[in-house]
């Protein structure tokens, strides 16, 4: 069940990082750093942003001296869900299963099927049979992290929720399980699979797009993701509208949060760019938000 549970935070971090970028062509980004400052409109203390990547080879993993200060002054840290509650886990995980009474293999062409099964045999080393109980939309996440090409790839999330209860840190959630489960439930299924066959079919030069995309959140290079990630070919998914919701209804959470204690909210980097993204929205709120270097 962990690993079902841990498969639905890096499909979300991946799908929101595509349809962020994918939707803000009209903001420029004039900062270029993955964790910001909060402060100002009577917050007691600061509280920081920081944009993660669900999974990096150790050897790229970024935390720098001033990502590990601000940490270490926050009084909580809040992930895009309460990742360290396991009936939080078991709603995400229970989620994925498929309970129209259809087989995963039912979702897909014989051909179709027998592409997908090759392809997680040679390349994932599992058995497709394995997940005959879950939505096709569960595979995403698996394709999506092929191109970490390293033994022991890193995950933000289980890093920092490792140091934060090491730390005796308080850890929150901005929103239910069932708030991601409906952003995965809206996508068409034939849009899943038709992802999911061109990421196979794609695999070498998607692999080039995560070696280009790695290297730019390596450099906090907000501009260059931005230009990576709208001009991908991968966008038959356009979750832009999802995305701007979910950033709308944080707001308030965040702000709430922070009204009581110092946090450090770590979501995906794609949420914090752009027009609709939470550094603007918080500008908005009359929030003082500038980047951290």
């Amino acid at each position: 069940m962990k690993k079902i549970a841990a498969l639905i935070t890096g499909l979300i971090t991946l799908l929101t990082t595509l349809s962020t970028f994918a939707q803000q062509k009209q903001t420029p980004a004039k900062d270029r750093s993955l964790l910001w400052k909060i402060s100002g409109k009577h917050l007691p203390k600061p509280s920081y942003l920081f944009g993660t990547i669900h999974l990096i080879c150790s050897e790229d993993f970024l935390w720098t001296q001033k990502m590990k200060e601000s940490f270490g002054v926050s009084e909580k840290i809040c992930f895009e869900m309460d990742l360290d509650n396991p009936e939080v886990m078991l709603q995400a995980s229970m989620g994925l299963m498929d309970k129209t009474g259809k087989k995963l293999r039912e979702y897909f062409t014989a051909e179709q099927y027998k592409t997908l099964e090759q392809y997680f045999s040679d390349s994932l080393g599992m058995d497709i049979a394995m997940f005959e109980q879950l939505k096709p939309v569960a595979l995403l996440s698996m394709l999506g992290t092929t191109g970490v090409s390293c033994a022991n790839p890193v995950s933000y999330e289980d890093s920092l929720m490792k140091i934060a209860q090491a730390d005796n840190k308080e850890i929150l959630g901005l929103e239910e399980p069932q708030e991601q489960l409906d952003v995965l439930a809206s996508i068409p299924t034939d849009s899943v699979v038709k992802q999911l066959m061109d990421a196979m079919e794609n695999n070498a030069s998607n692999d080039n797009e995560f070696a280009g995309l790695i290297n730019a959140y390596k450099n906090q290079d907000l501009p260059k993701l931005y230009e990576l990630l709208t001009t991908s070919k991968d966008q038959s998914l356009d979750l832009g509208m999802f995305l701007e919701k979910r950033n709308k209804n944080w707001i308030p959470r965040i702000t709430t949060k922070m009204l009581a204690s110092s946090v450090f909210f770590a979501v995906g980097a794609g949420h914090l760019y752009g027009e609709t993204g939470v550094i603007n929205l918080l500008r908005k709120e009359g929030y003082k938000v500038e980047a951290v270097k």
